[in-house]
């Protein structure tokens, strides 16, 4: 049950290092916009490599100033549950401050327990699908490529992790699902829609800004990809598809990212292709994005990439699959294939490329709603989610 006061108080507990790379980089947007939306943050964190403005209570977990406990040497596993067993204390000690609680996966299940039993609410972050589902996801992939991607890799299967979150599925009160391909999966487990809450991550327009060049009339089309180069993030897919293309005759495909090595080989002959460019690991990746018409993910598995997000916003037009969770509507403002759809994908291409009005009619609209999709709007509507949670929570527990 809500106190009697003007600002809703929210323990915000993420495992990692906030402010990092990838789902680091999301929790310090959270905190950071939540903050700035009024609502009343204690960040409880693994440990800091940004670290939130005077406004947020930040509490270290796993760090003491400049001295970290070895997330390597330790394991994940053990320093998840070290984070979750100190933000669990401290939530029984200070419980009275806290209206909701915002959790982490791998790191809430002590957290929620002691939230259940002093009555306040839990809604727990969902990056990607339902861990069974993208387990399997991954697993038909390697099949299909005949790889075995290497020990420990992340997406192969893990018993002892999958029955974890299974318990914090059960256990928080919501999940918060950033895609509808992510609240689907947990409806497909039997899940019900109203433990599912919708919300969406963003980009830093301060960082990323949309480029001025309308596209090109004549000149070869520039699609781009970045991202780990894996199975579950479908590259194959879209090399196949831009090979098959009349783009690839007269444009280029730039690669950004890392690519896993078993996997490197087996696309080693499409990567060769001249107009295939593989630059791997970027620091320029906003002026990369600015400078391509295209952006192309075809995840056979995903919650909603960051890198969409930010491709909108420097003003590419999305081709992505449905596993994508990429924030768009198919011939509107991009173009969606279905999960491994490579004759799809191909068409799309060959659209794009032979009809360029078209192509800067979805680019307009595309960049037209870039604003719907800073972190600055993701945070407005958290916030709405947040108060959305505290409702039902108070209704099915008979409070006010």
């Amino acid at each position: 049950m809500t106190a009697p006061h003007n600002k809703l108080r929210v323990l915000y507990s993420f495992p990692l290092k906030l402010g990092a790379g990838r789902i680091c980089w999301i929790g310090w947007q959270h905190v950071i916009g939540l903050a700035a939306e009024g609502i009343n943050v204690t960040a409880m964190v693994g440990c800091v490599a940004k670290r939130p403005p005077s406004t947020v209570k930040t509490i270290t977990t796993l760090a003491l100033g400049r001295l970290r406990l070895p997330y390597r040497i330790l394991g994940v596993a053990r320093t998840m549950k070290i984070h979750d067993w100190m933000t669990s204390r401290w939530l029984k000690a200070n419980h009275q401050k806290i209206d909701l609680v915002h959790a982490w996966p791998m790191g809430a299940l002590q957290t929620i327990k002691v939230a259940r039993q002093f009555g306040i609410p839990v809604v727990l972050e969902r990056p990607n699908c339902h861990t069974r589902f993208a387990y399997q996801a991954v697993e038909n992939e390697c099949r299909n490529l005949n790889l075995t991607l290497p020990k420990g890799y992340e997406h192969t299967f893990n018993a002892g992790l999958l029955a974890l979150e299974d318990l914090e599925y059960a256990s928080a009160d919501f999940l918060l699902c950033p895609s509808e391909i992510v609240k689907k999966t947990f409806i497909d487990e039997g899940f019900p829609e109203s433990k599912l809450l919708r919300h969406q991550y963003g980009y830093d327009n301060t960082l990323i800004s949309t480029g001025n060049q309308a596209p090109r009339a004549n000149d070869g089309l520039i699609m781009l990809y970045a991202g780990l180069g894996s199975p579950r993030k479908g590259l194959h897919h879209a090399l196949t598809a831009w090979l098959a293309s009349d783009a690839s005759k007269t444009g280029r495909f730039l690669i950004c990212g890392d690519i896993v090595e078993v996997y490197r080989q087996k696309l080693e002959e499409m990567l060769a292709h001249p107009s295939v460019e593989f630059l791997g690991h970027r620091s320029d990746l906003g002026e990369l994005m600015k400078r391509s018409d295209l952006f192309v993910l075809s995840s056979v598995e995903e919650g909603s990439a960051l890198v969409t997000y930010e491709a909108r916003g420097a003003g590419c037009v999305l081709l992505v699959s449905d596993a994508a969770g990429a924030v768009c509507r198919h011939l509107e403002n991009g173009l969606i294939h279905q999960t491994g759809d490579v004759h799809t994908l191909t068409s799309h291409l060959d659209l794009l490329n032979e009809d360029r009005p078209f192509l800067a009619k979805l680019r307009k609209q595309s960049v037209d709603e870039i604003e719907s999709l800073t972190w600055g709007a993701a945070s407005i509507h958290l916030k709405k989610v947040y108060l959305e949670a505290v409702r039902l929570h108070n209704l099915n527990n008979g409070t006010h």
